[in-house]
């Protein structure tokens, strides 16, 4: 990626049900860069949307990303449930790769109160085999674990990092705003925001910040973690100081934002990013 991109997490809010043909015109107006595709309860797309997606995204030179579905746990306690988790992950790769999107991201797993280390060696196993697949069908996407909201989540910014140096296909997806939550209000500041990628640069190399995937929203949060998004100006984000940071370490890739007024707020974050 030579920049850094700007897009909303799935179609325009003010889109409706309009459709996809008029989702990127309003993208386009709005001068921002593309879609996060949100596969939530499955990783389903008419052949029609998939064609209209393909060809209006490379008309405008707009990027794509895809989230996979919530229905994603690498550490269940059900066998089968762990195979649906691998199948859900690699359609998104497969469906991401079809469109030529540029990475996708999912939620990897709970805890489901089992040590640390041992639900990262499960999430590794599985990991291994999603990777081995792609490679054996040839598709390069970007397969990107995210950070996560609650504690009782699997992926924190070390896991996730030290997932990504066991995988030559596997980077960070940074939500910073899930960062922000689950530490129940830390990483919210100039410097602790550098310390990210600080961390990423020295563990991964300058490839993963010429090569970023982040999401942000405003949030609420409690001691628990996350609680819902929020509109940015409606939240104690620190987004100003995060376009800030963005831009000192020449950070290039795709910002994907999901406030619930989440085209506004994506232009909002890219005028001040540009302002900079």
């Amino acid at each position: 990626m030579n920049e850094l991109k700007f897009v909303t997490a799935g179609q325009p809010i003010c889109n409706g049900s309009a459709g996809y043909e008029n989702a990127f015109n309003i993208l386009e107006k709005l001068k921002l860069d593309g879609l996060e595709l949100e596969f939530v309860h499955g990783v389903r797309m008419t052949a029609q949307n998939r064609e209209l997606v393909k060809k209006c995204a490379a008309e405008k030179n707009m990027v794509l990303t895809a989230h996979g579905p919530y229905y994603i746990n690498l550490n269940s306690k059900e066998e089968e449930k762990i195979e649906a988790s691998i199948t859900r992950v690699l359609d998104t790769a497969r469906i991401g790769s079809e469109l030529g999107a540029y990475s996708i991201t999912f939620h990897a797993a709970f805890y489901m109160g089992m040590p640390q280390d041992a639900v990262y060696k499960k999430v590794e196993e599985s990991m291994a085999r999603v990777c081995a697949t792609l490679a054996e069908e040839g598709n390069t996407i970007w397969v990107r674990p995210e950070t996560t909201g609650k504690g009782t989540q699997w992926g924190n910014l070390e896991e996730i990092v030290k997932l990504s140096k066991t995988f030559e296909q596997v980077l960070p997806c940074v939500d910073f705003s899930h960062l922000h939550a689950r530490t129940n209000g830390k990483y919210n500041t100039y410097d602790e925001f550098c310390a990210i990628f600080d961390h990423i640069a020295k563990e991964l190399g300058s490839n993963a910040i010429e090569n970023f995937h982040a999401h942000i929203a405003g949030i609420e949060y409690g001691e628990k973690g996350e609680k819902k998004h929020l509109m940015l100006k409606e939240s104690d984000m620190n987004y100003k100081d995060l376009m800030k940071a963005f831009k000192e370490f020449g950070v290039k890739g795709v910002v994907v934002c999901e406030s619930p007024i989440m085209e506004e707020d994506a232009v909002l974050l890219k005028e001040y990013y540009q302002s900079l």
